[in-house]
């Protein structure tokens, strides 16, 4: 505690001195224990340590289980044992309790492997953050960075002076470098100085959020008119596929009610079979040359006529609701009017 104090009083004189002197002191602070959860490589590690501890723990609650067990059994069974077996039997429980008693210390004791793998487990982020913190210390100037997680008390800390999260990409960078081509580099540096940038000027911050929302709003426009011409062009399709079978569902039909008129004579009179016979075919062939296939151009005017029609009847209806709202309005500014009169 006097350490603390001692150091906390130092830094005020030296910043003092340094403001008496005319130079402006830049301090920042860190959160070690912030850092340290938003490192995947750590997080990752911390869980398998959790299991690990998960299944000590109930290791050390089978061992207890097993002792109060013995220690229920004894009792019940007093008043029919012998003195020497109750004294073996004290004798076992005792070496059993000492025994969970040494493998709980061992595991999660202020020595213990639960102690030890967490300090082994954050040892190298705690190595990239100290590097991180010098890089940006000499880059921008910094005279104090204090650990906010650490021994030292800080009774008020502004969050403007918090550079965890530019310390948590300097740790970032450097993990995804060694995955990154020449220009996966190049603009991952351009990004870099951007954020650089605007950790320097929080105006800039506020004006690079408003890009990007910018740019956001921009791009889910652009998806939103691929979807609705997606849309359109599979409701051409289902149209063009619909005048098809009903042109190909027309032509069966006039051949198969030719086939029906053909065949009451032929009933009739067998000696006309032959005449009767003869003639379907050319009905047939006179009944296709007068209803001639609609051509691509006359489908394309077809499929124009009726968007031409949708898009009028969508346009009435905009229309009507629009002087539905105007006319809404108007009544409750009357409305509004008379009761203030």
């Amino acid at each position: 505690m006097r350490k603390q104090f001692l150091f906390i009083f130092l830094a005020l004189i030296v910043a003092n001195t340094s403001q008496a002197q005319g130079k402006t002191t830049r301090i920042g602070y860190i959160d070690m224990e912030y850092i340290l959860e938003n490192v995947s490589d750590y997080k990752e590690a911390k869980s398998q340590l959790e299991q690990k501890a998960q299944k000590w723990k109930q290791e050390v609650e089978a061992k207890k289980l097993n002792i109060n067990t013995l220690k229920e059994s004894l009792k019940t069974e007093k008043a029919l044992l012998t003195k020497e077996l109750i004294e073996e039997r004290e004798t076992e429980i005792k070496f059993l309790e000492q025994e969970m008693m040494d493998y709980q210390q061992k595991q999660f004791g202020s020595d213990g492997n639960l102690m030890r793998q967490k300090a082994a487990l954050a040892k190298p982020i705690q190595d990239q953050v100290f590097t991180a913190v010098q890089d940006i210390a000499e880059a921008k100037n910094y005279d104090f960075i204090f650990d906010k997680s650490s021994d030292l008390t800080m009774l008020f800390s502004n969050k403007r002076f918090d550079i965890s999260d530019q310390v948590l990409r300097v740790i970032n960078r450097s993990e995804k470098r060694e995955q990154l081509t020449k220009k996966q580099l190049k603009d991952q540096e351009a990004k870099e100085n951007l954020e650089n940038a605007i950790d320097e000027n929080p105006a800039m911050a506020e004006r690079q959020k408003a890009l990007d929302e910018k740019k956001a709003a921009r791009e889910k426009l652009i998806q939103d008119r691929k979807l609705e011409q997606e849309a359109k062009r599979k409701e051409y399709e289902d149209r063009r596929n619909a005048l098809a079978a009903e042109r190909e569902a027309k032509k069966n039909g006039t051949v198969s009610g030719t086939a029906k008129t053909t065949e009451t004579p032929a009933a009739t009179d067998p000696a006309k079979t032959s005449t009767t016979t003869a003639k379907p075919a050319t009905t047939t062939g006179e009944t296709t040359t007068a209803e001639p296939t609609m051509t691509k151009a006359e489908e394309r005017q077809m499929l124009y006529e009726q968007r031409k029609k949708e898009l009028e009847e969508k346009r009435k209806k905009i229309l009507e609701e629009r002087e539905a709202a105007k006319k809404a309005k108007e009544a409750e500014t009357q409305k509004s009017n008379t009761t203030n009169n």
